[in-house]
């Protein structure tokens, strides 16, 4: 399993989708919530923030890799947590 890191900003409406659908997902996939998650505010966290390269929020990396930026629909989060799960390549850990 890889550790999923995701930007956001405080009152951002996109953010609150991806955090909502995010909850849902892991409803529906309980074993996701075994994924190691980190949830950066960028505006309290803007030392950390300044390290990674994007431009929009909310923004997913897994690993460190860029993954999503911008609004997020249900596919597109489940495609991050599936990424680090390892499900997108086939894995089953």
């Amino acid at each position: 399993m890889s550790e999923i890191t995701l930007f956001v900003l405080p009152g951002c409406p996109h953010c609150r989708l991806a955090l909502d659908v995010q909850e849902q997902l892991l409803q529906e996939h309980p074993q996701w919530r075994e994924i190691p998650l980190r949830v950066v505010d960028e505006d309290r966290e803007a030392d950390y923030a300044a390290q990674f390269d994007y431009y929009y929020v909310p923004c997913y990396y897994v690993d460190g890799v860029k993954v999503h930026e911008g609004h997020a629909e249900k596919e597109d989060v489940a495609a991050v947590f599936q990424a680090a799960a390892g499900e997108a390549r086939g894995e089953t850990d």
